[in-house]
């Protein structure tokens, strides 16, 4: 999903750790250098590349479908094996691991920029997610082990800070360079970061491990990533292929087989990757389930956003890209604010009303149409978002912690992370389906109730599944040129409403779920 900020309990994950050996001052700036600069390539990537895929989209001839797979196998990849790259960290050294990761990102990234067509590029792509998935723990981790218990809460806010900062920067930076360097500027920008983190790590960093604690549920990564994967293919292809297709319909069946085995597995293995007995605890489930619905609605929306606004709107990269920083801003600046509600309120409350804000942003994305100013058609349901988002992340990460014993509470951080991350994942795939429906439909409609002729028609609906990027008939007279653009861009819109409104229904299905399932928690 489109990564405007870290996913929920990320820095849970590092306050529920045990500092091994405290390292000095002067090494542990250079410590949280590294793993600043490590994370930051990682957020940085997930900002940039929804501003890209429109640039991506026409240099490279890709269907809309085509650059689902380039989101989608980032997030594949990293939702799958998060979990496991940390318990790697664990076992073959924390430092090593997170190395290798930085290396396969930065490996990655160069071949995402030297990508010469669509498929070369989705391979890329999910080679950075593996090393994202190394990276991400590792990066939590050194800093865990790296500063005392009375440092580690200073370590932590000055991580935070900057990764915010970075995140909040991304976009306009990506979308500055793809407006007036290439789109493939946004990938080589990792290399000189990696380089940098590659030698302070050599420098500064110790190495440490648990190996002695620490056993890989090695058949759960493959089980999770395989029916994962197999999950979100048939989802995608049965846009294009639709659910007849008997590709389609075997890809899926499996995918329910993979999943049913996975969890069966977790089930009875001694040191799973995913610990069931985690879900006995209701509010635990529950927690589950509300960032499920919250973080879709997230993922599954903000992808179409940037289309929306580069192939319909006519935005700039740099503009699209500056478009959400209200978003950003108002959940770096309320972070602390929305910790205070939860130490006032209780987490019920604000994971009710935080949902219900946001509900209201994304049915406020349901009024614009083609044309229009930014304040008043975007900047509305994007403050709406962001403070809504505000308010809810805070609780959220409470109530996951206290509501499991404290020995427990980094598996279950990490948990909760990975299912926002899978939440966005399958958002992406099935909202995919809902936009590309409507979308054939209405173009289909407006082509029939046209003057063009046959030939012009057939042309246009062949290339349906490209969405806004279309490319129209260049023998037609201006008016007629207007006339389809027109069709095209109505058609989308229609589309982003309905996936507008499914995101709305989504986050009030969260607080729902806060309602009901998430008591005694003040």
């Amino acid at each position: 999903m489109w990564a405007l900020f870290r996913e929920p309990c990320d820095e849970n994950v590092v306050r529920s750790g045990a500092a091994t050996a405290p390292c000095e001052k002067s090494r542990g700036r250079w410590v949280l250098a590294a793993t600043i600069l490590a994370s930051s390539m990682a957020f940085i990537d997930g900002t940039v590349v929804n501003v890209a895929l429109p640039a991506l989209q026409t240099n490279l001839k890709a269907t809309a479908v085509d650059v689902q797979w380039v989101v989608e196998a980032y997030s594949l990849l990293l939702s799958a094996l998060l979990l496991v790259g940390g318990s790697l960290g664990d076992h073959y050294g924390r430092r090593n691991i997170f190395l290798i990761g930085v290396a396969i990102f930065a490996l990655a990234s160069a071949t995402c920029g030297f990508a010469a067509n669509i498929h070369q590029l989705i391979a890329a792509r999910a080679l950075q997610g593996l090393g994202a998935a190394l990276l991400v723990p590792g990066s939590l981790a050194i800093i865990s082990n790296s500063f005392s218990q009375n440092e580690r809460g200073h370590a932590i806010g000055t991580w935070s800070g900057f990764s915010a900062i970075t995140t909040s920067v991304g976009p306009i930076i990506g979308g500055w360079l793809i407006e007036h360097v290439s789109w493939r500027a946004v990938f080589f920008i990792n290399l000189p970061l990696a380089l940098v983190v590659i030698l302070i790590s050599l420098r500064y960093v110790a190495e440490n491990s648990d190996r002695e604690n620490t056993r890989i549920d090695w058949l759960g990564a493959i089980l999770a990533a395989f029916s994962l994967g197999a999950l979100v293919y048939g989802l995608i292809e049965s846009s294009r292929l639709g659910f007849n297709d008997r590709s389609v319909v075997v890809v899926l069946v499996v995918a329910g087989i993979l999943i049913i085995a996975f969890f069966l597995f977790e089930a009875r293995t001694s040191n799973p990757m995913l610990p069931l007995s985690l879900f006995r605890s209701p509010i635990f489930t529950g927690t589950n389930l509300l960032t499920f619905l919250l973080y879709a609605a997230l993922g599954g929306t903000l992808f179409f956003l940037p289309l929306n606004l580069i192939q319909v709107q006519h935005y700039a990269p740099t503009a699209a890209g500056a478009a959400l920083l209200p978003f950003i801003l108002l959940m770096f600046l309320l972070s602390r604010w929305s910790g205070g509600l939860v130490a006032r309120y209780g987490s019920r409350l604000p994971l009710i009303i935080g949902p219900l804000i946001a509900a209201c942003g994304y049915a406020i994305f349901l009024r614009p149409g083609i044309g229009g100013n930014y304040w008043t058609n975007f900047f509305p349901p994007v403050a709406l978002l962001g403070l809504g988002m505000a308010i809810s992340v805070a609780p959220l990460t409470t109530v996951v912690m206290s509501s499991v014993p404290q020995n427990r509470s980094g598996i279950a951080s990490g948990v909760n992370n990975a299912v926002a991350r899978t939440a966005g994942l399958v958002a992406i795939a099935v909202f995919g389906i809902v936009m590309l429906q409507i979308f054939k439909g209405e173009l289909d409609r407006r082509m029939t109730n046209s003057n063009l002729s046959p030939a012009a028609v057939d042309s246009i609906r062949a290339q349906s599944t490209k969405l806004a990027a279309i490319a129209i008939p260049e023998d037609q007279d201006v008016a007629t040129l207007q006339l389809i653009r027109r069709a095209i861009d109505e058609s989308f819109v229609c589309g982003f409403r309905m996936v507008m409104a499914i995101g709305a229904t989504l986050a009030v299905g969260a607080a729902v779920t806060a309602t009901t399932l998430i008591r005694g928690t003040k």
